[in-house]
């Protein structure tokens, strides 16, 4: 698969990425798979897996400002 952003190739991986799910509060998703350029650092999550994100996030307390959840495949 090609990087949308450069035209390099997009490699599996895993990263932890941010998600900010209200004003105040912002979620840590670890390990989560993506396909990640090695040029320009762009990244794709693949729909499967991004709707287990919409999941994750759905059930987030939203009165606390930071949460680090481990993502499980």
């Amino acid at each position: 698969m090609k990087c949308r952003v450069c035209g390099s190739t997009l490699r599996a991986t895993t990263t932890d990425l941010p998600f900010k799910v209200s004003e105040r509060t912002i979620v840590i998703l670890k390990d989560l798979p993506v396909a990640q350029c090695g040029a320009c650092a762009e990244y794709q999550i693949a729909d499967a897996v991004f709707v287990k994100v919409e999941t994750l996030l759905s059930k987030v307390d939203r009165s606390a400002e930071l949460e680090i959840i481990p993502f499980a495949a």
